[in-house]
């Protein structure tokens, strides 16, 4: 209903093409306005990667020299794309949390019930934030990840800040939201989430794609500005 009321040509979803005269405000806490598209319930970072996984990469396209479909291990998949990946036949498509009704395979990050050198693409995104031991999933992650393939492995992030900050010691719900951004997350990252994506194995671009975009596409697409995309590779 909200879809209908709100149709408009100011902004627009390149999920699915449709557009708003206005978005939908979004967010934990502090809302941001005109952030939430009111079609697939996509937010500023949803957009963001689904531009640069259709124009960047092969994700929506199967190798003219490959026979066998893209492997892709999508973790805690987000509603805007699971439905749209799911359909998609170049890709073997699975999807894991240890909670999520969506998951095909319920399993800890940090311990994957699944082979080394397994998956062609991995999406983990605002995941590593809540998981207290990320060294350890960042492993598992390189383990199971094909050489030659890649990830996207978004983060809550504040490039203002030079250093990762956690501590363990402040356990108020309310404390724990103004510092980390929600009180499960365990960890607010700085500038330095890259290098230890690095110092795990990948190689890592940090990629600011709402660079390659004009101001007025990334008003249109209600995109976040100076955004940066995590892409990762063994």
């Amino acid at each position: 209903m909200l879809a209908f009321f709100l149709k408009g040509s100011t902004y627009t979803d390149p999920i699915d093409g449709k557009s708003f005269k206005t978005f939908l405000p979004y967010g934990y806490g502090k809302q941001r306005n005109n952030v939430l598209s009111p079609s697939t319930l996509s937010l500023e970072r949803h957009r963001l990667l689904w531009l640069y996984l259709k124009n960047e990469t092969n994700f929506f396209s199967k190798d003219a020299e490959s026979s066998s479909a893209l492997r892709v291990l999508h973790f805690a998949p987000e509603q805007a794309f699971y439905k749209r990946f799911r359909k998609m036949s170049n890709l073997d498509y699975v999807t894991t949390d240890l909670n999520s009704p969506l998951a095909d395979v319920k399993a800890d990050i940090c311990n994957l019930p699944f082979k080394d050198n397994e998956f062609d693409i991995i999406l983990c995104n605002h995941v590593l934030e809540h998981i207290p031991d990320d060294t350890k999933a960042m492993q598992e992650l390189y383990r199971v990840l094909k050489p030659g393939g890649f990830g996207v492995f978004q983060i809550p992030q504040d490039l203002n800040r030079e250093s990762t900050f956690e501590d363990d010691n402040i356990t108020d719900k309310k404390e724990r939201a103004k510092i980390f951004g929600q009180y499960d997350h365990v960890r607010i990252y700085g500038r330095d989430y890259f290098e230890k994506l690095r110092s795990i194995g990948f190689k890592v671009d940090e990629v600011d794609y709402t660079a390659t975009f004009s101001e007025e596409e990334i008003t249109e697409y209600c995109l976040a500005k100076g955004e940066i995309i995590p892409v990762v590779r063994k």
